[in-house]
């Protein structure tokens, strides 16, 4: 075997392959559209999420809305941790 084919073998091959799985890695990066960086102007509408889409249109709220005042509170524990 001469030095040429030692070279290949053990040099060139490998790093062949190990191009050919980085193109195919990275491909997704370079095919992708540029990301929003902060600063940049916003050219799309707003969208606005919600996890319930069916819940939108109700008026649930996550505070009371005061309610009766006799309301026994059922939730224990805390920050003080007397559970």
């Amino acid at each position: 075997m001469s030095v040429v084919e030692t070279i290949l073998v053990y040099a060139a091959i490998p790093l062949a392959i190990y191009g050919v799985i980085a193109l195919l890695t990275l491909r997704g990066k370079f095919a992708r559209t540029p990301r929003y960086r902060p600063g940049q102007a916003w050219d799309y509408p707003p969208v606005w999420w919600t996890a319930n889409p069916e819940g939108v249109g109700g008026q649930a709220s996550a505070v009371p809305t005061g309610g009766s005042k006799s309301a026994k509170r059922t939730a224990k524990g805390g920050a003080r941790g007397s559970w």
